[in-house]
């Protein structure tokens, strides 16, 4: 059984900071962010804390209510997730077996899996213990908790009564029940979804049928519920050893160009392209990684929408990549080491690069990449989902080469879909169960020359049963195209609700 320690950094931006020797020890500090409406707090100190002020308020809002200076830095998450690499890797002197969080904790910390590994100090308590008091004479505030599973560890830790907590195996599942819903990392949407509900606590959400849950909030509810409890694994993606394809160059003389880095990049890529080509695969992600001389490390990572081993289109990306960065690369005296690895491969096999043929991966392929390393966030595309409502009939997915499968029976659909639909008033029609013949919508009215339907659309068996819909493709004077439905049927006696759902091109 996986016995599992976590470790929650309490405000690391600002500990980085103070470590690095980059603020002084001494008065309140914060690190800020860019938000909504300007610079908003990322991370507190204890002493700014005290003060009233709260992670996420904006900055302009307190400099004159606090009274007292208030020493603030910008954010720089590449430094403050290297520095968390090189206290996991500090951390694996515990149990090989470390992990450092990802998006979904939504906070700074690492996992230790020390099955197996705990009687090598004397047992759980003694190595919790070591480990708190090795991390506070270091000056670094954390909460740690040791349970069965990564999800439960999380919960105790950042929720838990006390900032150090072990639980015997088997044993999290009554802890956890008193814990607050966002003790289960779940997304902010569904935290405020359970909260409107009067669903405040994680046992509370237990004692519940697991049918309606899944159908309101989606399964990712009652997975993170699941792995929190230990009734299904939740597997840990510890650091690696040395990557199978990897590449570093060091420098006598520091570099600090742009045009110097995108020429090392292309070399280290144009060392690991062989070995890839030797076992038929290509680069999907890459990680390339600037070791400054002051030892701060600066970590771009690319991803490709294809397999790619041309060392110049890796380059081009790592070109565009730095464009997007300018200043914040902070080059400072200099890089002395730059790093290549491959993160994730993909099958690549031999293809043709004479007689005039393009490469596999142009086009549509290679401006996706471009975009994706100028906007700094992976693309998205449309993919289908299994619906008939119209609104739940297609899904935001990560950029592939792969063609989106489209159900081809279907009749059209318009150009632009609403959100949901808008209703249209006054509705005239010279047959009840037909379509209108004039209406008023977003203050006009418009009148129909031409309508073809209805075409019934009603959920899927599966989900609870509703109205079924009556959609029409209806052209106006003006010679707009508009997807109108009526909610439900034509029944005597029952007054017709009509929405605008959509416009066709």
């Amino acid at each position: 059984m996986p016995r599992i320690v976590c470790v929650c950094l309490s405000h690391w931006p600002v500990t980085r900071l103070r470590r690095a020797g980059l603020a002084p020890d001494q008065g309140p500090l914060a690190v800020a962010a860019e938000g909504a409406g300007g610079l908003r707090f990322l991370a507190l100190d204890p002493e700014a804390r005290a003060l009233g002020l709260r992670p996420g308020e904006p900055l302009g809002r307190v400099r004159a209510r606090i009274g007292v200076p208030l020493q603030v830095h910008p954010a720089d998450p590449d430094s403050d997730r290297a520095a968390l690499l090189r206290l996991c890797r500090w951390a694996e002197g515990y149990a090989p077996g470390v992990a450092p969080f990802g998006p979904a904790e939504a906070a700074d910390g690492f996992y230790i899996d020390v099955a197996g590994a705990s009687h090598l100090r004397g047992g759980e308590g003694p190595l919790v213990d070591d480990l708190a008091g090795r991390l506070a004479r270091s000056k670094i505030p954390a909460r740690i908790a040791l349970a069965d599973t990564p999800g439960g560890a999380f919960a105790l830790a950042r929720y838990g009564a006390s900032d150090r907590v072990i639980v015997p195996p088997g044993g999290a599942a009554e802890p956890l029940r008193a814990l607050p819903v966002e003790a289960l990392r779940l997304d902010p949407g569904t935290v405020s979804g359970l909260r409107r509900l009067g669903l405040r606590r994680v046992g509370e959400i237990d004692a519940l049928a697991r049918g309606p849950l899944a159908r309101r909030f989606g399964e990712a509810l009652l997975l993170r519920l699941d792995q929190a409890m230990g009734r299904r694994p939740e597997p840990l993606a510890p650091l690696t050893a040395e990557a199978a394809y990897r590449a570093a160059r060091g420098f006598l003389d520091p570099i600090g160009r742009q045009s110097d880095i995108v020429v090392t990049a292309r070399l280290l890529m144009a060392e690991i392209a062989p070995r890839l080509e030797r076992d038929g695969l290509g680069a999907c992600a890459l990680r390339l990684v600037l070791y400054r001389v002051d030892g701060v490390m600066r970590v771009l990572d690319l991803g490709l929408s294809w397999p790619e081993r041309c060392p110049e289109r890796v380059a081009a990306l790592v070109s565009l990549r730095l464009d997007r960065l300018g200043a914040g690369l902070d080059a400072g005296f200099g890089f002395e080491t730059v790093a290549l690895t491959v993160t994730v491969t993909g099958a690549l096999s031999a293809r043709q690069t004479e007689l005039g043929a393009a490469p596999e991966g142009d086009g549509i392929d290679a401006l996706a990449d471009a975009l994706a390393q100028r906007l700094g966030r992976p693309l998205l595309r449309l993919g289908a989902r299994a619906s008939h409502i119209p609104e739940r009939a297609a899904q935001p997915l990560p950029w592939t080469r792969a063609p989106t499968s489209w159900p081809d029976h279907r009749p059209p659909r318009p150009l632009v879909l609403f959100p949901r639909g808008e209703a249209a008033l006054d509705v005239l029609s010279t047959v009840p169960e037909g379509p209108p013949r004039r209406f008023r919508w977003r203050a006009r009215i418009h009148a129909i020359v031409h309508a073809e339907g209805p075409e019934r659309i009603a959920a899927e068996w599966w989900h609870a049963p509703g109205a079924a819909r009556d959609y029409y493709r209806v052209e106006c004077e003006a010679g707009r195209r508009l997807w109108l439905y009526r909610d439900g049927p034509h029944a005597p006696g029952r007054p017709a609700a009509w929405f605008v759902h959509g416009v066709f091109a």
